[in-house]
């Protein structure tokens, strides 16, 4: 049988595996084990396999996950996130939809010290959406609005998702998360000006409540000052992988004992059980990871074998289309694949074949990974698989129709970054071009 048949079948009947809901890293292995048996012969496809489990992590790059994932933990229960939502709720105060603005830029802020698009969306759907429902906020617009904000967690570092990206591409940890930040902000300016709009021209869909009215500006510069823990931990933490002072890994190292050290000062950390819990939640999230990472990267070695990721380049290579085209092409796949399909099961799966053509196409390969992100961002949030939608169903005892409702005016904001990702690349490439 042709390898590349193979391979084609191989895709196949993965995706089907994935749709039925088998976990993706069974799902890679088992495919990944079939085809080179096939191919090969069973005992080849063992030897691979183990030495794949080896060679797959055996990289300091593979620290930084656990500790950048163990400092997401430590601040998820050290009270950051009502640290961060309530004082910039304080200096929104009075403008339409304050509520939900200060749900994006809380998002963008707690986002600084916890890269968990799952925990900051359900972290702030317990601390947000009561508050919405108290001052009588639109229920799916509130809904969208805590969503979507908790989504681009993934994009301000530190972020696991990057951390996956670069080592699925062979990318710099740090650079990436540079890459991250000028987007996210961006993203959260974008959200901020949709909800601002939207509640001036609808004004019930976010009332101004009398509370608001009574915020003077001395409480809002307090509230700014109260942000310094948050503030002055990102900035170490980022600032030492720009100004060269930390590696990557010693940033993680230096953002997971901070967090610690801030928790116990605020009192949410003093106990031994949040401490266990958040030992117990790395542990968890880090070898779930380590295994997809090892399964996906099995795969991609029976992918290679079949020549496909070779064959793809060639006839792309011969595609006598602009380049633009292709990419455009290449972001409806993931758009479509985002939609039914976890998204690192997706970039699992797609960056190994997708990334080198997109590079040998002259594309800045951080700009790839930033705009791929982008487009993760999208995926947490559309049905029928939104994963960032189900969750904060589930926290806010909502229906999850209101919470997709919601996304919808959302989406169209992530898309406008999108594009002005393709008119301003350097709003992804300035900062990492220029780092010490």
């Amino acid at each position: 049988m042709d390898f590349t048949l193979i391979g084609i079948l191989g895709i196949v009947a993965l995706l089907v595996m994935l749709f039925l809901g088998l976990h993706m890293a069974l799902d890679f292995i088992l495919v990944g084990l079939v085809g080179l048996t096939v191919i090969i012969n069973f005992p080849a496809a063992m030897s691979l396999l183990g030495e794949t489990l080896y060679n797959a992590i055996a990289s300091p790059t593979f620290c930084v996950l656990p500790l950048f994932i163990l400092m997401g933990a430590f601040a998820s229960r050290g009270g950051f996130a009502e640290l961060a939502y309530t004082n910039v709720h304080t200096i929104c105060a009075r403008l339409p939809g304050a509520l939900a603005i200060a749900t994006s830029f809380g998002c963008a802020v707690f986002a600084s010290i916890c890269g968990s698009t799952i925990a900051t969306a359900t972290i702030f759907g317990r601390l947000a959406y009561p508050e919405m429902q108290r001052y009588n906020y639109d229920k799916s617009f509130s809904l969208g609005a805590i969503a979507c904000s908790g989504s681009f967690a993934c994009m301000i570092p530190p972020s696991g998702m990057f951390i996956l990206f670069a080592i699925f591409t062979d990318q710099s940890v740090g650079k990436l998360f540079l890459a991250g930040i000028l987007p996210g902000i961006v993203t959260a300016i974008v959200y901020a000006t949709s909800m601002y709009l939207r509640a001036k021209m609808h004004p019930k869909l976010a009332p101004i409540h009398a509370e608001e009215l009574k915020v003077t500006p001395r409480q809002r510069v307090k509230a700014g000052f109260m942000l310094w823990p948050i503030l002055l931990l990102a900035a170490l933490v980022i600032g030492g992988i720009y100004s060269g002072m930390f590696t990557a890994n010693e940033a993680g190292a230096v953002g997971a004992f901070g967090a610690l050290i801030f928790g116990v000062i605020y009192g949410r950390l003093r106990r031994i059980e949040p401490i266990r819990g958040a030992l117990r939640e790395t542990a968890s999230t880090t070898a779930m990871l380590f295994f997809i990472i090892i399964a996906a990267m099995y795969f991609s070695r029976f992918l290679t074998v079949t020549r496909i990721p070779t064959d793809l380049a060639n006839f792309l290579a011969s595609w006598h289309v602009h380049r633009h085209i292709v990419f455009a092409a290449v972001i409806g796949v993931w758009f479509f694949l985002g939609m039914i399909i976890y998204q690192a099961a997706v970039f699992a799966l797609t960056l190994p074949i997708i990334f080198p053509v997109l590079v040998s196409l002259g594309y800045d390969p951080i700009w790839i990974c930033v705009v791929a992100m982008k487009l993760n961002e999208i995926a947490g949030i559309t049905p029928p698989v939104g994963i960032n939608a189900f969750a904060l169903a589930g926290t806010t005892d909502s229906r999850v129709e209101d919470v997709f409702k919601g996304v919808l005016p959302f989406i169209l904001c992530d898309l406008i970054v999108i594009v002005m990702l393709f008119l301003w690349p350097g709003m992804a490439t300035f900062l990492p071009n220029h780092m010490f």
